[in-house]
């Protein structure tokens, strides 16, 4: 069995606040290098569940910000680490791979939750991605280029506004660890690493001890993407094929949900030029 993992960062156990999970701001430094321990740590927990569960195979992908956050050196010997970008299958880069199952553990909610740790999807810029009229967060989009090449989701983690969202979109027999209690967009009640670290672990046993099926999206899809602001919609209306809906607003349509993904890629990084 070749297991696949995709660990972000703002659903880890511990962390509540976006200081906690900023690479980039020197003043934030101690906080964002404890996250990293607090990461590497969930991750391991994964890919030693998995490996109980029967794996033979395990590849992590880390997936936060700059996807520089996993300590290599404290990682798993058993798994290999996809880490940098920027990766044309962003979060799940490598998911072609042939995988048997994915987990997604630190996970959160999508933009626009409320009672939700750092909810957004995918970056700040973008207020709501609806995926042929459906709202997706980062699980949902994951999952759904995940099911394009054949690879379900059997587990993900994190606060219980993504355990909600998961079980609503992608159904009751996904496993969802819940390591702490939305308070705020910026508060939680988390249990302790340890304990979060035991509840993936033995989450992702359970998990991967029956089969899932893969979760597609209906051809053609339709990708329509509300930024922040409409400067950005300028920007990303520049994607071939892309076409404007209203000021804030972005359309592209294809028959294939890799090549709407691709698109989708492009937009919000565009946006970020404005």
């Amino acid at each position: 069995m070749r297991v696949y993992i995709s660990v972000d960062m703002e659903g880890i156990a511990g962390v509540a606040h976006e200081d906690q999970t900023d690479p980039t701001e020197p003043r934030h430094a101690a906080e964002y290098a404890r996250s990293c321990r607090l990461m590497t740590a969930e991750a391991n927990a994964a890919i030693e569940g998995a490996l109980a569960a029967g794996a033979t195979a395990v590849t992590v992908s880390d997936s936060h910000w700059l996807m520089r956050n996993i300590i290599a050196d404290e990682l798993h010997e058993a798994a290999e680490l996809i880490s940098g970008g920027p990766r044309v299958h962003s979060m799940v880069e490598g998911i072609d791979g042939g995988f048997d199952a994915a987990l997604f553990i630190g996970y959160h909610a999508r933009a626009g939750t409320a009672n939700a740790v750092i909810d957004h999807t995918y970056t700040d810029r973008v207020h709501e991605v609806r995926v042929n009229g459906v709202p997706f967060g980062e699980v949902g989009l994951n999952a759904a280029l995940a099911g394009s090449f054949g690879v379900p989701v059997a587990l993900v983690s994190g606060d219980r506004a993504l355990a909600t969202e998961t079980r609503a979109l992608l159904g009751e027999q996904v496993e969802a660890v819940v390591v702490k209690e939305p308070l705020g967009r910026h508060a939680a009640r988390s249990v302790a690493p340890a304990v979060a670290r035991r509840r993936i672990h033995d989450g992702v046993k359970r998990a991967l001890s029956h089969g899932h099926a893969p979760f597609t999206v209906a051809s053609p899809v339709t990708f329509s993407v509300e930024f922040a602001r409409t400067r950005m919609a300028e920007m990303a209306v520049l994607v071939p094929g892309a076409r404007r809906v209203d000021g804030r607003t972005v359309e592209y349509t294809h028959d294939d949900y890799r090549e709407a993904f691709r698109a989708w890629r492009a937009m919000y990084s565009l946006a970020a030029t404005e």
